[in-house]
């Protein structure tokens, strides 16, 4: 293949939140619930032909030239290059794209991850089974970047669909992907809004501070464990799925108590307003700090609370069923064991 494109999809973490940090789940067990959605981050990557130099190219928010891999300013594609056997006797082109702005609560540093070990592994003429993939892209965030970032998201973009998915106690993971009906999912689906609140952060300071606080929040995220079981009882029965909506107010006023940076004055006057104007609960989406607020609203209040946050971006979306895939040549492959 000349030209690979690897496509990996952002998630929507609904509950559990905080659980999937390996310093809390190892002790005290885990679990989210998170979906796919219909946003995407991009990477394509290929050799450069064999009679140019042999240098690398990397376009991201900057444009790097570069003659070594160890001179590539942009961490996380540096340490993929060098984590998968890449050398400098050929020289690499790669570039990154998005739907969405990166530093939102989206998990599009893991997107990220994934999308670009798809991407450099289908480059050498390999493939990967989805279990190695999220490994290799957790190994990639947490110890060779050094980030304090959860175990959840580099599953939930691999996998595709929505899941449960337990951590521990120890460091076993078990995904188990969620059904319901059509119909109420499609419900849920039309449900949910989501607003780009317009400030980026970087996660992993947010989550050292969360972090730390583990000892002395021990109630508040053993509460959140459990709204993940409240979180499926709801979808799995015929009952009121507005109830959904309420345990998402109780789940974040729970987790803006896990640190002081997790909100800010400006977050709670945008939740407020869109409960004012007919909101039944919400949440930050990722570490917290800006970026993505997700909402539910019953869809005859949709007008008022659009009206209500109109200074914000909406980004309506879909839920998906399928993870990162890979295409090239005309061909399209999914991680193998999705």
């Amino acid at each position: 293949m000349s030209l690979i494109v690897a496509r990996a999809p952002y998630r929507i973490s609904f509950f559990g939140g905080g659980t999937d940090y390996p310093e809390w789940y190892r002790e005290e067990g885990g679990q989210v619930l998170s979906t796919s959605i219909d946003k995407y981050c991009y990477v394509t990557c290929r050799y450069f032909p064999r009679f140019f130099p042999a240098q690398h190219r990397i376009v991201w928010s900057s444009i790097e030239v570069v003659a070594s891999i160890f001179d590539i300013r942009h961490p996380a594609v540096r340490e993929a290059l060098v984590m998968l056997g890449y050398d400098d006797s050929r020289g690499v082109e790669l570039h990154h794209y998005g739907d969405l702005p990166a530093r939102s609560g989206m998990g599009s540093s893991s997107a990220f991850a994934v999308a670009l070990i798809m991407a450099l592994t289908a480059l050498k003429g390999r493939a990967m089974d989805v279990e190695k993939l999220y490994q290799s892209a957790t190994t990639l965030e947490q110890d060779r970047l050094g980030e304090n970032v959860g175990s959840q998201d580099q599953i939930a973009v691999s996998c595709g669909g929505m899941n449960h998915i337990r951590f521990g106690p120890g460091d076993d993971i078990n995904i188990l992907p969620f059904s319901m009906a059509p119909e109420r999912k499609q419900e849920l689906n039309n449900n949910l809004m989501l607003f780009f609140l317009g400030r980026k952060r970087f996660a992993s300071d947010i989550a050292a501070e969360v972090i730390s606080n583990f000892r002395r929040k021990k109630s508040e995220l053993r509460q959140i464990h459990a709204h993940v079981n409240e979180a499926l009882r709801i979808l799995g029965d015929d009952g009121d799925m507005d109830d959904f909506g309420r345990l998402l107010d109780e789940t974040w006023e729970l987790k803006r108590s896990l640190g002081k940076s997790v909100t800010s004055a400006a977050i709670d006057d945008a939740y407020a307003q869109a409960c004012r104007a007919g909101a039944l609960g919400g949440k930050l989406l990722g570490a917290g700090g800006g970026g993505f607020m997700l909402l539910y609203v019953p869809e005859d209040a949709q007008p008022a609370v659009r009206k209500s946050l109109i200074q914000f971006f909406e980004a309506p979306f879909r839920f998906t069923e399928t993870g990162v895939a890979t295409y090239g040549d005309g061909t399209e492959a999914l991680a193998s064991g999705v």
